[in-house]
């Protein structure tokens, strides 16, 4: 496949929010739905480098967006992906102005050396996301309802139970301290918080 397919058309900018990467993205791709356009690429997260994205990923700015499969094995070429110990929920709010928990968030960091602990962090990081198994059910209904392939759709639900937890959906970027964001990266508190630490085994978010 070229690159051309993972291109937006002129014009057009790829900048989801949290909730529209896992409800709109990630759920039809669990559920086995069709997409329109199809512009996030499959990837195997330990073959590349994060610098080795570019032409390989979507890219939008300094963003790349790709789904991989669910590893515990980040380990690159050059370096390793370490995740910061930190998952934040996905949160969507219904048509009835209720909320619930979609999907959830984690926050990795990228070093350059040998896996574990021997490694150099860098700025590149990653924010992978994967769906909550109590939201998939309802991610697969309500987009099922609005395709017209009705028929096809009902059958690859009977797939997602054993698929939703096998994706995982992952924005990679490079962060430069010296830019203040000028880039148009946008960094929540808690991407604050967490990348100015280095060791991070286990934190837990209040319920």
């Amino acid at each position: 496949m070229g690159d051309d397919q993972f291109k937006l058309p002129p014009g057009f900018r790829f900048d989801p929010t949290d909730e529209e990467l896992v409800v709109h993205f990630l759920q039809r791709k669990a559920a086995l739905l069709p997409f329109h356009p199809d512009v996030i690429p499959d990837l195997h997260l330990y073959q590349y480098d994060p610098w080795e994205l570019d032409g390989k990923a979507l890219g939008e700015g300094n963003k790349w967006y790709f789904y991989s499969r669910r590893t515990q094995n980040r380990v690159t070429s050059n370096g390793y992906w370490k995740a910061l110990g930190v998952e934040e929920p996905v949160i969507t709010r219904s048509s009835c102005n209720s909320t619930h928990k979609v999907g959830m968030k984690r926050y990795l960091a990228f070093y350059v050396g040998e896996a574990p602990n021997s490694g150099i962090k860098t700025n590149w990081i990653m924010h992978e996301y994967r769906l909550s198994p109590l939201s998939a059910g309802d991610g697969a209904s309500s987009s099922s309802s609005s395709s017209t392939t009705t028929r096809s759709s009902s059958k690859r639900r009977g797939h997602l139970k054993t698929e939703f937890s096998g994706y995982v959906l992952c924005r990679v970027y490079e962060r430069d301290e010296d830019d203040d964001n000028d880039d148009g990266t946008e960094l929540s508190c808690l991407d604050e918080v967490f990348l100015s630490l280095d060791d991070l085994d286990e934190i837990s978010l209040p319920n």
